[in-house]
């Protein structure tokens, strides 16, 4: 779950973890739908603050679980300028892809030197099988990042990090999208112009 100071400054999105994955999903359909660039940077925004706040994947998770199985409808967000208000049913495959997102964000902020993020709770925030899972991949993006300046790396490099970690690798297209997100990720929690 997320600890919440009591705090009048913050904007009702952040004032319980039922607002923060409801925000946090909106964000994370709202780039899906529309396409990445500035639409990805506020999913990934939110998905920071949800690490500073002291969200888990888990408690997120499970505040989207527990909407989806009340029948929650989520509103969606609105175009600039638009009056339509469009709802949609939470299905459970947007659930486990919008937290498997939120989890690289917050693996990434675990990659960068410290203390990049100040996070509000002791509790890890994600489970010890995913940070396994995917830690290699987003620190090996972090280093060529901060070290050699670099915004890209070869897929195939990355391929052969999953490959030695969960023992199969995901098609080129899907491993550039994963990559994007962290060098994304990266970018707002610590800009730098990389090195020629």
């Amino acid at each position: 779950m997320c600890r919440l100071g009591d705090s009048s400054s913050f904007d009702d999105e952040y004032r319980s973890s039922r607002n923060i994955a409801i925000s946090l999903f909106r964000r994370y359909k709202n780039a899906v739908d529309r396409g990445g660039g500035d639409n990805l940077k506020e999913f990934i925004s939110a998905g920071v603050n949800a690490y500073a706040l002291g969200c888990t994947d888990k408690g997120l998770r499970d505040e989207l679980t527990d909407m989806k199985e009340s029948g929650v409808e989520i509103e969606a967000m609105q175009a600039y300028g638009g009056n339509t208000t469009l709802k949609s049913k939470i299905i459970s495959e947007e659930i486990d892809e919008c937290i498997f997102w939120l989890s690289i964000i917050f693996i990434t902020i675990l990659c960068t030197p410290q203390p990049t993020v100040v996070r509000w709770s002791s509790t890890p925030p994600v489970s010890e099988e995913i940070l396994r899972q995917w830690k290699g991949f987003c620190a090996l993006i972090a280093n060529a990042y901060y070290i050699r300046g670099m915004a890209w790396l070869p897929v195939k490099t990355l391929q052969m990090e999953q490959m030695a970690v969960m023992g199969r690798s995901e098609e080129p297209s899907v491993v550039a999208s994963r990559m994007r997100l962290v060098f994304s990720t990266l970018e707002v929690v610590r800009p730098q112009c990389p090195r020629a």
